[in-house]
Order: structure tokens, then sequence, then C-alpha cells
């Protein structure tokens, strides 16, 4: 192989670069440095400022060809290149090279960017989001026992005694992403399961859920329980409230009980289907059952409070219920939920 590669060399200098690049690496490599070691020796070898960056701790390292750490402003990145380890992106390694690229920065970076993935492997503190599918179902299966839960959350990077919320959630968004989003700077991992997704994470931060994702939340100590009632909890889930904790139900909770065939044939959930034809209607009986109160209805709806209040009177006509009255209002309210749990 030596002498294929000597021989290599000799044909052209960009391969005889390539060539010396990846021996390069490769000898890091067997070092065994560290990241801060590793972006020392890059800057040296580029002769410019390099960087890298892990999603895990969303700390840079950014080195000057001295050795040294640049703590000035980054300049714009000349070439950069994603981290990835087991098809996942869990960083970012990048050259600070003023004027054009180098014709070998690109080759530079991919050694860069596959020992940065090996040695984030090997020490951390990064570590993939994505997770064992079967790792993650042993956690939340009602039929596992004690240890094997335990084992499994142990291998899935979970400290004995560690609190860890289960989420269910249906999104388009990478699923790692959003695992990142909600929980930092702690414990988190995340699987596809049928046709959602199931995060478990040591804490969640309901501020950072991004738009599109609907999620329910679980709140029982063992995993298992917390899987159910976060299942329960994302068929509560609306546009207006798309994150929904299972704490937060009370007895509303109760409705997911409920047989569907008897809901359906419920007097005022039959009737909420009847009107739900009309996007107007069903818009604004949401609108008035989520707040409670005209004038916010028409708030959130952007119209007249007295237009909101014929449309009431109409749609209370249609349902046979009077919507002034807190009874009626509570019966639509029910009504209404039970409906979109049929639908969800």
């Amino acid at each position: 192989m030596e002498a294929l590669a000597v021989r290599l060399s000799g044909l052209d200098a960009y391969v005889d670069g390539a060539i010396r690049i990846v021996a390069f690496y490769d000898t890091l490599m067997r070092r065994r440095v560290d990241l801060p070691a590793l972006a020392r020796a890059s800057a040296g070898l580029a002769e410019c400022v390099a960087g890298m960056r892990l999603h895990d701790t969303g700390r840079a390292i950014r080195i000057s060809p001295e050795g040294r750490e640049v703590l000035a402003p980054p300049a714009s990145a000349s070439t950069t290149v994603p981290v990835t380890l087991d098809e996942e992106e869990i960083g970012t390694v990048w050259l600070e090279r003023p004027g054009p690229p180098n014709p070998l920065d690109e080759v530079l970076l991919d050694r860069l960017a596959i020992a940065a993935a090996g040695i984030a492997e090997r020490y951390g503190p990064a570590r993939t989001t994505m997770a064992d599918p079967a790792l993650v179902e042993l956690v939340i299966s009602s039929d596992s026992d004690e240890a094997a839960r335990a084992r499994a959350l142990r291998l899935l990077g979970f400290a004995v005694g560690l609190p860890v919320r289960v989420l269910v959630v249906r999104t388009q968004l990478p699923l790692d992403q959003v695992a990142r989003l909600i929980c930092p700077a702690r414990p988190v991992k995340a699987a596809p399961l049928t046709d959602m997704g199931v995060i478990l994470a040591a804490t969640v931060d309901l501020a950072r859920f991004p738009d599109g994702v609907r999620a329910g939340i679980g709140a029982a100590e063992s995993p298992d329980r917390s899987w159910q009632q976060a299942r329960t909890a994302l068929r509560f889930t609306t546009p207006r409230e798309p994150v929904v904790h299972y704490d937060g139900l009370g007895a509303l909770a109760l409705l997911a009980q409920v047989p569907q065939d008897a809901a359906r044939d419920n007097v005022d959930v039959a009737a909420i289907a009847c009107i739900a034809g009309n996007p107007e209607n069903l818009e604004t009986l949401e609108a008035y059952c989520d707040t409670g109160s005209l004038r916010r209805a028409a708030d959130l709806l952007h119209l007249h409070h007295s237009s909101v209040a014929r449309r009431l009177e109409q749609i209370g006509k249609s349902l046979g219920i009077d919507l002034t009255e807190p009874t009626g209002l509570i019966r639509a309210r029910l009504a209404l939920t039970a409906w979109r749990l049929l639908n969800d």
C-alpha cells in the first residue's frame, strides 16, 4: 500500500498533498489526541485559523496557526464541513483562511471532520442524540422489568436516579434537532417509533419548542406510565396548543378513555361533527371554547365582538346549546374535545 501511495504521489502534486494530509490525520488518531490538540494541529497544517464546534457543548474551539486560542470575533469561514457520527450531524469544522480557499482545504476539512467524530465518540462529551429504537422501546414498554429498563437507560447515557421525561412528538423536522432544542444541556435521546417520535429527556424547556411540532409530555416517574400519558397528551394538541403536558389536562384526560362508539353516538359530539364542515364556524367555536370569553375570542379571530356574537348565536342554535350559559360552554368544550379525539 505504501509503495502504491508513493507511485501515486509522483504522478500528481494534488494527490501527493492529499496523501500527506490523510497520513497526518491517521497519525493524530493513533496518538489519541483530544479536540483542542486536533484543532491546534489542523491550524498549523492549514496555516490559518481552524475551528470546530460540537452541538452538545455549543462551544467553539478556534486555534491560530501559532497554536494559540483565538478570542477575537470569528472571521467568515472560507470552508465548512459538518461533523457526522452514525449518520447524524453532531458539529461543524471550518477554516478561516484570508482570501480564496486552498485547493487542498476540502481534503483537510474532510479528514478533520472524520477525526473530530472519532474523538467525540471516544471521549465525549458529544454523543449522538438519535438512539437505538430497540433500547427506547425497552425503556417505555410496560412489559419490561425494572432491571432491563434500568440497563437500557444506562446504555442510553442516563445516570442511575436521573429523572427521565418521556415525550411523544409529531413533526416534519429532524427528531434530533427538536430533542437538542428542548434539552440543550442535559442528557437527551430520540428515536422514531411507527408514525411518531419518542424523546427521552432529563429536562424539558417548553419555551424552546420550534414551530411545526406537536408534542405530548408525560408526567409519571415511571417511563412506561409516562409514555402512555404522553401519547394521551398528544391527542389533545391543537394548532393553538401544539404542546400539551399530561398534568395540565386534569379531568379532561378522562375523555381519552371514552369508547369511540359512545363518543360518536353522543348528541353533542354528533352536533359538532355536523358544523365541522364549515371551517369558519368551527374556528369561531374553538376560539370561544379556548378563551371562554366573547371579546378574547374576537381578538383571537381579529373580528369585531358583535360579529363573533352573531356567529356564536347561530352556532348555538345548530348545536342546541345556549353558549352564553356556563353549562352550555362546558358542554360545547367537552363535545369539541371529544370530537377532536375521534379525529386525531
